[in-house]
């Protein structure tokens, strides 16, 4: 697969999944958004489109470039086994999806990764464009380890597209203010991470946002203990954000959202507590 390719076909699901979710948000929305919308999603969509265009100047070769040498080389541990090429494409995009949720474990536990990874629990609101707002440097970081990843695996490169495409897919989903009948989103849950499961993650108490890591499929978050069903307030009174981070001039404009990590006085979050 080219790269044109891959850039091409990514790009085509990430605008139909961001297109589907905000027309089922505008016809079904699950809460009452508190900040102005288009202000937000210029800021939010601006700063994807900035990162995406960053990526590509900074690093040299994407993830499936990366499982395209790995498999000319015969280099990462699914090339070490005799398997059928869908057992290996299945289990290289469950450890893939696994290393998602450790890494994002980890982006809560450090101070200096956590003011990086604050910028996307900052948002004031809970919609489809949280789900791509990321601090540009988090996002270089997120692809060096991508890439070391695809380097010790070795899965195909249709397991890492097949990956990149769910998992951008999913963080939309889940991101998304679309209301679930409790009934559908109770048996979802067991296999996808819902709407409602997420947005648990950013709520202002630690403790709920500091569970519910999962992107793709909850069953880490099930395993691990890190799973929380419902925040303590409910979902429509439930506040979004970060209880010190208020000013949506600071934390939902692109300016602020680029500086957020270099203030001064900003408290990291640590896993565990209230």
């Amino acid at each position: 697969m080219s790269g044109n390719t891959e850039a091409t076909l990514r790009l085509g699901f990430f605008v139909g999944v961001l297109l589907t979710m905000a027309l089922w948000e505008a016809a079904s929305p699950r809460r009452m958004l508190t900040v102005r919308r288009g202000p937000r999603w210029v800021s939010n969509l601006g700063l994807a489109a900035f990162n995406m265009l960053l990526a590509r100047l900074l690093l040299p070769i994407t993830a499936v470039g990366m499982a395209i040498v790995a498999e000319s080389s015969n280099l990462g541990l699914m090339h070490l086994v005799a398997w059928p090429a869908w057992g290996k494409m299945t289990l290289s995009i469950v450890a893939l999806d696994a290393a998602v949720y450790f890494q994002h474990v980890i982006f809560h536990a450090f101070p200096t990764l956590w003011r990086l990874h604050q910028v996307h629990h900052a948002d004031l609101d809970f919609d489809v464009s949280t789900g791509v707002r990321f601090h540009t440097l988090e996002i270089l970081l997120s692809a060096l380890f991508k890439l070391a990843l695809v380097m010790a695996i070795g899965p195909s490169p249709a397991a890492v597209v097949i990956f990149e495409i769910l998992l951008n897919a999913t963080a939309m989903l889940n991101h998304s203010n679309v209301y679930l009948p409790i009934w559908l989103d109770t048996i979802l849950r067991w296999v996808i991470v819902t709407p409602d499961m997420h947005r648990v993650h950013h709520s202002v108490i630690r403790r709920e946002a500091n569970s519910n890591f999962g992107f793709n499929v909850p069953w880490w978050d099930f395993l691990l203990g890190t799973y929380c069903p419902q925040p303590a307030g409910g979902h429509e009174q439930m506040s979004i954000g970060i209880s010190h981070l208020r000013d949506e001039h600071q934390v939902d404009r692109l300016p602020g959202m680029l500086a957020l990590p270099f203030r001064v006085g900003v408290a990291p979050k640590y896993l565990g507590g209230n």
